[in-house]
C-alpha cells in the first residue's frame, strides 16, 4: 500500500546586522537569501525593516524618505529575485502607502515572483527605545491577518510585537496558517544587562513556542544582532515545531538558520491535542471588551 509523500518544507531565517546604508543592507540581505536558497531553502524570512537599521529607537522625520510603496524598487527587485531563485521570500519593510499613512509592512513573494500580498503589523509599540507610533500606522481591515498560499505551504506573517498577543496566532491558525513567520527586531536597551537579556530572551521565546503549541502551527521567529545607537539586539532566532520543540536555533551573530518542518505533522498533532475542538467558543465573548 502506497501513502502519499510528507510535505517537507526547507526554511531560512536571515539573521543580520545592518548598517547606515539602505542600499548596502539591501544588497547584502540578497545575498544571504541566495546562500540560504544554495542550502535549499524553499521559504526564506527576513527579519523586521531587514534594510535599514531599526530607526524607530529616535525621533527623526527623515527616516520617512527611507519608505517604498508595494510598487517601488524594492520590491520589484526581490520579485526577480525569489523567481530566479524559486524561493518564497518574506520581506518586512517600510511601507509607504500614501503620504502620511506608514507602515511596518511584510511582503509576501511566492516562488515565482508574484506578490501574493502585504500584512501590515497590528500593534505599534510605544516605550523607550522602540518610538514606533511615530513612525507607523496600524494595519486594518484592508490586510487584517492574510493567509498566504504559497508554492510551499501557507503562512501568515506577524510583525515582533504581534507576537506577544495570542489572538492573533490563533486567528492565522483557525484561517488554516501553517507556518507562523514572527520578523522582529527586539533588543536592550540602555542600562539593560545580561541579566535583562536572559530574561527578555526566554520570554520572547516561551510566547512564540505557546503558539505553536496551543495552534499546533510551525513558529519562524527571526530577530536581528548587532548594536545600533543605544539598542543591543541579541538574536536567538529559532523555529519551533507544532508542540513547541525547538528544531533550530541562532545564537548572537549573523547567521543563516536552516530547519525542515513537515506540514503534515500539523494534522497529526491536533489530532493528538485537540485544542480546536474542545474551544468553547460560546465562552469567549469577553475577548472583545477592553475591560470586563
Amino acid at each position: 500500500m502506497s501513502t502519499s509523500p510528507t510535505r517537507n518544507v526547507k526554511i531560512a531565517l536571515i539573521q543580520s546586522k545592518c548598517s547606515a546604508s539602505i542600499e548596502e543592507n539591501t544588497y547584502h540581505q540578497m545575498g544571504l537569501i541566495r546562500q540560504a536558497a544554495e542550502q535549499g531553502a524553499q521559504v526564506v524570512v527576513l527579519q523586521e525593516l531587514f534594510n535599514a537599521p531599526y530607526f524607530p529607537n529616535v525621533y527623526d522625520h527623515r527616516f520617512f524618505d527611507w519608505a517604498e510603496p508595494l510598487n517601488g524598487t524594492l520590491l520589484s527587485g526581490m520579485s526577480s529575485l525569489a523567481k530566479e531563485l524559486g524561493t518564497v521570500l518574506v520581506i518586512p519593510f517600510f511601507e509607504e502607502r500614501m503620504t502620511g499613512v506608514y507602515h511596518n509592512s511584510a511582503a509576501v513573494l511566492d516562488a515565482d515572483g508574484t506578490l501574493l500580498g502585504v500584512y501590515r503589523k497590528l500593534h505599534i509599540p510605544d516605550d523607550p527605545g522602540f518610538y514606533e507610533k511615530y513612525y507607523f500606522t496600524p494595519g486594518d481591515d484592508s490586510t487584517g491577518i492574510p493567509v498566504f498560499e504559497t508554492q510551499f505551504g501557507k503562512l501568515s506573517v506577524l510583525i515582533c510585537w504581534d507576537q506577544w498577543f495570542p489572538e492573533l496566532a490563533r486567528i492565522a491558525a483557525l484561517k488554516g496558517a501553517e507556518i507562523l513567520c514572527y520578523p522582529t527586531a527586539i533588543s536592550l536597551v540602555v542600562d539593560e544587562g545580561k541579566e535583562e537579556k536572559r530574561i527578555h530572551s526566554e520570554a520572547w521565546t516561551t510566547i512564540q513556542r505557546s503558539h505553536a503549541i496551543a495552534n499546533s502551527v510551525y513558529v519562524a521567529a527571526v530577530n536581528r544582532v548587532g548594536k545600533e545607537k543605544d539598542s543591543s539586539f541579541w538574536g536567538h532566532s529559532f523555529v519551533s515545531g507544532p508542540f513547541g520543540q525547538i528544531l533550530a536555533q541562532a545564537g548572537e551573530k549573523e547567521e543563516v538558520l536552516l530547519a525542515s518542518c513537515d506540514l503534515d505533522a500539523i494534522k497529526k498533532q491536533r489530532l493528538n491535542w485537540p485544542f480546536f475542538r474542545d474551544r468553547r467558543i460560546d465562552m469567549y465573548e469577553d475577548l472583545i471588551k477592553r475591560t470586563v
